[in-house]
């Protein structure tokens, strides 16, 4: 909305310009999105405890048994001050901002469904029912990316498949298979954000730190001098999901307050499967998927330690091979305090973050 009315009074109030420039909306967004979640946070957050939209751990996991009874389901919260502040310092019609709008609304409303069946019935979701809206996502952003009269991108760049370190597409893919790989690639980052939440402020950090590594490459494609001189292909119009993913990064930080050790609301399946769809959506636009394996480290850590532990210990070999699975229950296992966990994970997720940003000049 204020990117029109900059547009509008351009001309006539120097000052109207702030309303356009990439960089203070960015710093507006994030801002934004914030303080909303700073001021309106508490008051959501005691909602969902009076409407009885609290966690309850499984008995096994002793563990969690302090944490009964802890509002869940938090992810409303950036849900809705990421959306507002997006529609405040977006341009709208553009069609990233669009995809990401989608995005957002497609994984809240998984995420939800399934917090509701556990409160509910108990459980969730099963499996195939979640990958299969996991999948159906990845074909249809599949489906307007690889279609020239709708995509946000150019085609030879939308078929180029790029990895990190290196300046050229690796390869040129039909869009046959790279459809296929953007179907399991939507699968495969959103459980892992969603099999890392299990410790307080453990996925909230990791997840702000990899969307503000995929906000920089949004803002290098989407500027002609800098994509030229870093040798990135120039992509019109990418520096919009830098201004939407400050608003997402403001609201995660804002819920961070309340998410904390010891956390007063968790994000739940809405939260977790939102910010891994919004991350798995800046990966596919920008083409740096596989970059993904660094700035999303931590994730990458978490749900292979699941894969291990149940694909190839429990239903291969028939034995467990960590104490437990995902990563941080077996530190916890071991004696680890949940603080001490977080916090080296995030420190792991930082230095993860900073590799991944030298491949914008190491290439």
């Amino acid at each position: 909305m204020f990117y029109y009315l900059g547009k509008i009074f351009l001309g006539q109030f120097p000052a109207s310009r702030l309303l356009v420039y990439v960089s203070s909306r960015t710093i507006f967004a994030g801002l934004t999105a914030l303080l909303l979640t700073l001021i309106l946070g508490g008051p959501i957050i005691r909602h969902l405890y009076h409407r009885g939209i609290r966690d309850y751990p499984r008995s096994y996991m002793d563990y969690g048994k302090t944490k009964r009874g802890t509002p869940t389901m938090g992810g409303f919260i950036i849900l809705l001050f990421t959306g507002v502040s997006a529609l405040l310092w977006c341009d709208l019609s553009n069609k990233f901002v669009e995809i990401l709008f989608l995005a957002l609304l497609w994984f809240s409303f998984l995420g939800g469904l399934d917090d509701v069946i556990k409160l509910r019935v108990g459980g969730g979701l099963s499996r195939w029912p979640k990958l299969f809206a996991q999948f159906t996502f990845g074909f249809v952003i599949s489906l307007i990316i690889f279609r020239p009269e709708i995509s946000p991108l150019p085609q030879d760049i939308a078929l180029g498949f790029y990895i990190p370190f290196v300046k050229n597409p690796l390869l040129v893919l039909p869009p046959v298979i790279y459809t296929l790989f953007i179907i399991i690639y939507y699968a495969f980052v959103t459980n892992s954000v969603n099999v890392t939440d299990g410790l307080d402020g453990l996925a909230i950090v990791p997840s702000i730190m990899t969307i503000s590594v995929f906000g920089v490459f949004a803002y290098v494609m989407g500027n002609v001098k800098i994509a030229s001189y870093l040798l990135f292909p120039y992509v019109p119009g990418t520096h919009e999901i830098l201004i939407f993913s400050a608003a997402l990064i403001g609201s995660a930080i804002g819920f961070l307050w309340f998410n904390s050790f010891p956390a007063e609301v968790f994000l739940g399946d809405t939260g977790s499967l939102l910010i891994g769809g919004f991350i798995a959506t800046q990966a596919v636009l920008l083409k740096q998927e596989v970059l993904f394996l660094f700035a999303g480290g931590v994730f990458v850590l978490e749900i292979f330690s699941t894969f291990i532990q149940d694909y190839i210990g429990i239903k291969l070999l028939g034995k467990r091979i960590l104490y437990r699975a995902p990563l941080h229950h077996t530190f916890q296992h071991l004696g680890w305090g949940e603080t001490k966990i977080v916090i080296r994970l995030w420190i792991i997720s930082f230095i993860l973050s900073l590799v991944a940003l030298s491949s914008l000049k190491i290439r």
